[in-house]
């Protein structure tokens, strides 16, 4: 996954063309309305033209702006009633624009989460007057940049909240309900200004410009929606978002959650969806069989083979520890937009499921607000050309690259062998000798907290490999997999790899319940607010973790799918078997002294479901092997020591819990 220099898809007539359209664009916006003050206009930083810097002000009023709610036809009839699904948009833009005759761009949410579960750390919902007007728009955007010059967009997916339609999880209606959106604004959509009503109304006020921004299932459906190719949206910011449906529910056809879509569906739908999309919940049902195989409903929500179709740039943001979203999603899609050559940025940090506003508010509000004015405003402010990654090192400290994953980095072969002692290997880089061995039994009642914890200990429940004590700091960035051979004693198995950093750090307590943050009671404030929708939020800080072992990245797999076709096949007890474990996207470094360990186990508890019998495997260890994305190569390592004593347990976070799917009610939605 490595990139080395950002390309572009686009003509050097085009850039020409778009560059005078987006000086042009800069300066209209930057113009002060007339009887505003001044400081709306561009400032520029000391320095050459070449660093000059400009910013939106907030100089429209907030108390004043335009609230209205229009239903947007999606041309498609999901709910099979006879006539086309109309979405519910609820709109907050500032009056002053629109009575001047110019437009504004779009920041737009769309979710399923605005009356069922909320948004934010608050879990914020949408709230109405007496009359359905929109009062509160949840999360910052509106107070902030609508007195910037921008409108905020929420939209109700189909089948939430005072939408019409059904959830489909990710597919067709899923993604029409925003693209429908997009091209409303765009002047290529038909709005309306009740659910049911015949008086259509157009979107005069926006010049087109449209930034799709959300957490999880809601930066899920920009993912999506940027991979229609749809004209018009011209930045998505997805934060801990799915890139693949399947790979949300599955990994290699081992179960990661106890339901499948159709459970996530009936969550989120409104009371009116319930009684109406019966057969679309039974499609989801039998769209997605328990046994992992790949079905033609995963093709319809896999964005990734579409990476090529973004006209938008990207700007993803994910927790290193998300274990409800996890990095593959965001490695495989970040791979995809790299061989397109999209244009983008990433945030990394070690939180699980956390928006950014939560773990780095004041930096990710100024970011975001460059980023949008340059990608909606067309501003010069120099953020294109800025280091393109972010990764958090240790809690509130954070380093830059210039391209993600770094230059230097490249896939590198690591073996395991057999140690003195049955279970506790090495890690290295030559090849185990041929029929060596060694065995774990799956025990689902262990997780990866548990094995890495004993990883210097023989235990019957994995098998563990480390390397010496490093020589000097070592840093994996990006997708590795790991390669296994196994022979199973039943004719179900899954299997579990982990990497572990064994040495103390302090750490974001991602296991705990709030996945690395702290919510206070103290409130800042950030933009305007009203009597209804108030611009104060709680401040949060780091949930800090002194441990002595780290797990960094991890990958699950059903033995069954070892034909990596799809297709689940029942196994032979006594058969060998060879199986490829994706691992999970990371940016991490193992310090010198510290030691990098492999762990290869059975169900890891509270992360996959476990099999239906309880096998022992037998690793033959030649055959198994682990490719890593290691910047500057193969670790240099002391000798590992013989191990032939217990070990004293590793100091490590508690064993994850069960994440249940993405519509629980959780503080961090």
């Amino acid at each position: 996954m490595l990139l080395q220099t950002r390309r572009s898809r686009i003509p050097w007539t085009t850039l020409v063309l778009s560059a005078v359209t987006a000086l042009v664009a800069a300066a209209i916006s930057l113009l002060p309305p007339l009887g505003a003050p001044a400081a709306h206009a561009a400032s520029a930083a000391p320095g050459s033209t070449a660093d000059s810097r400009s910013e939106s002000r907030p100089v429209y009023s907030y108390e004043n702006a335009i609230r209205e709610s229009v239903w947007v036809d999606t041309t498609i009839d999901g709910d099979a009633d006879g006539r086309t699904d109309r979405v519910a948009v609820d709109i907050v833009r500032p009056r002053e624009p629109e009575a001047q005759g110019r437009r504004v761009p779009v920041i737009m949410d769309a979710s399923p989460y605005y009356s069922c579960c909320g948004r934010g750390n608050e879990s914020q919902t949408k709230t109405y007057d007496a009359a359905g007007n929109p009062v509160r728009f949840p999360l910052f955007y509106d107070n902030y940049f609508v007195p910037r010059g921008y409108a905020t967009v929420l939209v109700d997916l189909a089948g939430t909240n005072r939408s019409d339609g059904c959830v489909d999880v990710g597919g067709r209606s899923d993604i029409l309900s925003a693209k429908a959106v997009v091209d409303w604004l765009n002047g290529r959509a038909t709005g309306y200004t009740t659910a049911t009503g015949g008086r259509t109304v157009k979107a005069g006020w926006s010049n087109g410009a449209t930034g799709m921004i959300g957490k999880s299932y809601d930066g899920t459906i920009a993912n999506g929606v940027a991979a229609s190719g749809v004209k018009g949206l011209k930045t998505i910011v997805p934060i801990g978002a799915i890139s693949s449906w399947y790979d949300y529910y599955f990994a290699k056809g081992a179960p990661l959650f106890d339901s499948g879509p159709d459970g996530l569906s009936d969550a989120v739908e409104s009371d009116g969806a319930h009684a109406r999309c019966a057969a679309v919940q039974k499609r989801l049902v039998e769209g997605a069989p328990r046994n992992g195989d790949w079905t033609g409903l995963w093709n319809d929500r896999h964005y990734v083979p579409d990476a090529g179709k973004v006209r938008a740039s990207v700007f993803a943001v994910h927790g290193a520890q998300d274990l409800n979203v996890r990095t593959k999603h965001l490695g495989q899609w970040w791979k995809a937009l790299a061989d397109a050559g999209v244009e983008r940025k990433i945030w990394l940090s070690q939180t699980g499921h956390v928006d950014p506003f939560d773990f780095r508010r004041e930096e990710w509000v100024r970011t975001l607000h460059r980023w949008f004015d340059h990608y909606l405003l067309g501003i010069d402010n120099g953020i294109e050309r800025e280091p393109m990654a972010d990764v958090e090192r240790a809690p509130d400290q954070w380093s830059t690259d210039r391209v993600w994953p770094p230059s230097g980095t490249r896939q590198t072969t690591l073996r395991p062998r057999g140690g003195a002692t049955a279970g506790v290997g090495v890690l290295g880089t030559e090849r185990a000798e041929p029929g060596s061995t060694e065995t774990f039994t799956d025990d689902p009642a262990l997780s990866e907290a548990d094995w890495s914890a004993a990883i210097d200990t023989s235990t019957p429940g994995k098998a563990g490999f480390t390397t010496g004590p490093l020589e000097r700091d070592l840093r994996l960035s990006g997708s590795g997999t790991v390669t296994v051979t196994a022979t199973p004693s039943t004719a179900d198995a899954h299997l579990s790899a982990v990497l572990v950093d064994l040495g103390p750090a302090t750490i974001r307590n991602y296991t705990a319940a709030g996945e690395g943050i702290t919510t206070l009671g103290n409130r800042t404030c950030w933009g305007s607010s009203t009597a209804g929708d108030s611009a104060c939020f709680k401040e949060t800080a780091a949930d800090r973790a002194d441990v002595e072992q780290t797990v960094f990245s991890r990958g699950w797999a059903d033995l069954g799918h070892y034909a990596d076709d799809g297709k689940a096949r029942p196994l032979t007890p006594g058969k060998a078997y060879t199986i490829t474990l994706d691992l999970a996207a990371t940016d991490h470094v193992v310090p010198a002294g510290h030691r990098l360990g492999l762990i290869v186990a059975g169900t890891d508890a509270g992360l996959i479901e476990p099999p239906s019998t309880s096998p022992r495997l037998t690793l033959d260890l030649p055959r198994t092997s682990a490719r890593l994305p290691l910047v500057g190569g193969a670790p240099k390592a002391a000798a590992a020591p013989s191990r032939t004593a217990a070990a004293p347990p590793l100091k490590g976070v508690r064993a994850p819990h069960h994440r249940t799917p993405l519509p629980s009610v959780s503080t961090h939605d």
